[in-house]
């Protein structure tokens, strides 16, 4: 016959069992874990698990920059941009090119990588190529106007143009350009701080100052930012004569990493 101290160390451990399971159950509903989470607990994955499963202290892997992924579908891409109801009032939807993109921004210079620089901001390629897919946005208040897209390009050369960009800050602090009018350009280029998301990113804060030929004082600002998440990326610009706020920015780039990245987690959660 078992021992009393059999029969308590057998009773403790039922009783310990069921309050594991208790608060397993009590997690899961909380959606804090997965219903396969059972490795948190210490318990064992069904020998037919075909890896292991996440866990709160082992969340689901993500794939590597170099691992080889499918590109985004027409459908995705066209998904991963942000749209007006992102950024709210007084955004709407772009009515052309603004009028100080060819006058101001379409410009050359002779200084180093500067003129460089000048093409892509004008090109928009920023990544150096065409985008996939674009969106543009004007702010009616101030004549801003927001530029945002989806990137074609392997991650491999996204983080070589980021890489190129983040160097501008320093070998274009301030250079000089020429307008096709003739007008001088003084231009500055600075580090701009972007949201910590995505695996990589490099903004920039661009000022470019002029005097016409009446002698009018004109400054343009632009606000750029380009962001690799995992396999894609996006690239913004967001300019405007005068000062540009920075508060849409900051917005459109933390918007535009965490709906790559849920397009990216809705096509794998669909294959």
């Amino acid at each position: 016959m078992p021992s009393m101290t059999s029969l308590t160390s057998l009773t403790s451990l039922i009783d310990a069992i069921r309050s594991r399971a208790r608060l397993q159950l009590a997690l899961t509903a909380a959606g804090l874990i997965a219903v396969g989470g059972c490795a948190a607990f210490g318990l064992n994955h069904p020998a037919t698990a075909p890896q292991p499963l996440p866990t709160i202290d082992r969340p689901t892997p993500t794939p590597k920059a170099g691992t080889n992924v499918a590109a985004l579908t027409d459908g995705q891409a066209q998904a991963a941009l942000i749209t007006q109801t992102d950024l709210g009032a007084p955004w709407t939807a772009t009515r052309g090119a603004a009028t100080w993109r060819d006058w101001l921004l379409k410009a050359t210079s002779s200084a180093g990588q500067c003129g460089r620089l000048m093409d892509a901001l004008y090109s928009d390629e920023l990544l150096g190529g065409p985008g996939r897919v674009a969106i543009g946005l004007d702010d009616a208040d101030t004549d801003a106007q927001l530029r945002y897209q989806i990137g074609a390009r392997r991650p491999a050369d996204v983080d070589a143009a980021l890489a190129w960009l983040k160097t501008m800050p320093v070998q274009c602090a301030r250079f000089t350009a020429t307008t096709q009018e003739g007008l001088e350009e003084d231009v500055r280029v600075d580090d701009a701080p972007l949201p910590e998301v995505g695996d990589a990113r490099q903004g920039l804060r661009v000022s470019l100052a002029t005097t016409t030929s009446e002698g009018q004082e004109t400054e343009l600002t632009l606000d750029v930012a380009a962001v690799r998440v995992g396999q894609d990326a996006f690239t913004l610009t967001n300019g405007g004569l005068g000062n540009v706020p920075n508060d849409a920015t900051q917005a459109a780039v933390q918007v535009g990493a965490l709906r790559l990245a849920d397009v990216r987690r809705q096509g794998r959660a669909q294959v």
